[in-house]
């Protein structure tokens, strides 16, 4: 059962992101939250272009910076299971295995799109202690698509890779919190 918060998700996300204009993290001011979210994190430059890449960053609080942060990690996942779709419905049906690790990929961006949906939920009734579970949670899924591949380079590695940085950034807004 789909949470009622949810259904207006992606027409807010579309309007949210119809006003956006794209930011280079180098020709703008980082800003003391950014500086401090992103020194927490694994890759300081990934995760300044992309909380740049949303114009409300500049002017940003923790509460706005949540929303940025989960917003970038709800597109990458939302785009990655319909790109995984789409290999899907074109995966060549001699290659069994190839499809069995896009169908066992789809069940897990399916998971962490529920995941993030969940952290939007929480965002917008201000109940924050498990943001950082929810977006562990979607970073997992992003995990577990890419061992299906056993480690070998895959059409959605960069994909995985992406969400799973977003997530990080997503974890360590979250304990801005806590």
């Amino acid at each position: 059962m789909v949470a009622h918060g949810s259904i207006y998700l992606p027409l807010y996300l579309l309007v949210f992101f119809i006003l956006v204009r794209s930011y280079s993290a180098s020709n703008t001011n980082i800003t003391q939250l950014v500086d401090e979210v992103c020194k927490k994190t694994s890759n300081y430059s990934f995760c300044v272009e992309s909380l740049y890449s949303d114009p409300h960053t500049p002017d940003a609080d923790r509460y706005s910076l949540a929303y940025v942060s989960f917003c970038l990690a709800y597109l990458n996942a939302t785009n990655t299971r319909d790109y995984i779709t789409k290999l899907l419905k074109h995966a060549n049906s001699s290659h069994h295995h190839y499809q069995q690790d896009l169908q066992r990929c789809a069940g897990d961006y399916k998971k962490a799109v529920s995941a993030i949906e969940m952290a939007y939920n929480d965002l917008n009734s201000e109940t924050f202690f498990e943001l950082a579970d929810l977006a562990g949670v979607a970073a997992h899924s992003a995990e577990n698509c890419q061992a299906n591949f056993k480690g070998t380079h895959s059409s959605l590695t960069s994909r995985n890779k992406a969400l799973k940085g977003l997530c990080e950034i997503c974890v360590v807004v979250s304990k801005l919190f806590t």
